[in-house]
């Protein structure tokens, strides 16, 4: 019946989190949602029930029972999930959300949370899973493409090794390919930060993944002096001054 449903069973959310009272807030923003919550209180029970899973978001606390949860990311990444991370943590300070979101959190929420907030960013995320399954699995522009459920880059059949920080960024500029991208807007939509958090996380990022295209052989990305960054793949076609 919401949103988050599919007409055979409810989509199901793991929650990672060691503290009985968050677990059971957390359930009841997902049972809300229409969701259904799956619980773990250990980080090894979670990766396991994560990579052995259909899970379509993960909500991961990050002092857990055998380690820190956001360390762990690269490992149910690499063991075939496929779900959106959303790490809840009392760990709340701006490097260190700055360094969960680089790590391959999709969204972090700190402790304490109002259920609202948290039920805005899970919905949130379910809408973004949505997105990616219902869009095309390729996007591609002349040479380069991008290939969504692989999460892969190539340039002229040449695989481009990204980080998963990395694909987000070129998607959103793949998303919004001959517009002008700025930085507050990188910032809010690949970091999900609404703030500017006083570092040049952006730019290296950008660097590093304009360096990369460029040394396959796609000058993809541009600056816009002032402005931020236009994603232009395709050979501009007499419009104008691209400034």
């Amino acid at each position: 019946m919401t949103e988050a449903q599919s007409p055979s069973r409810p989509e199901r959310i793991l929650i990672v989190e060691d503290d009985p009272e968050t677990a059971a807030a957390v359930a009841a923003v997902v049972r809300d949602l229409g969701c259904e919550p799956v619980h773990h209180d250990t980080l090894e029970a979670g990766i396991a029930a994560a990579t052995s899973g259909d899970f379509r978001v993960i909500v991961l606390d990050r002092m857990l029972p055998g380690g820190d949860g956001v360390e762990a990311m690269a490992r149910i990444k690499a063991g075939g999930s496929g779900a959106l991370i959303l790490v809840l943590s009392a760990l709340g300070r701006a490097a260190q959300r700055v360094e969960g979101l680089e790590k391959g959190a999709d969204d972090y929420l700190p402790k304490p949370f109002e259920p609202e907030e948290l039920r805005a960013r899970l919905r949130a995320l379910l809408r973004r899973g949505t997105i990616q399954v219902l869009d095309n699995d390729l996007l591609a522009f002349g040479d380069l493409e991008i290939r969504m459920k692989a999460r892969t880059v190539h340039v002229k059949l040449t695989h481009v090794a990204v980080s998963p920080k990395e694909f987000e960024l070129i998607t959103y500029f793949a998303r919004n390919a001959g517009q002008i991208v700025t930085r507050m807007q990188l910032l809010e939509n690949v970091w999900h930060l609404h703030f500017d958090p006083g570092t040049n996380v952006v730019d290296v990022h950008v660097g590093r993944l304009r360096r990369k295209l460029e040394e396959a052989g796609s000058p993809a990305i541009q600056t816009a002096r002032g402005e931020g960054y236009i994603f232009a793949p395709l050979p501009v076609t007499s419009t104008g001054d691209a400034g």
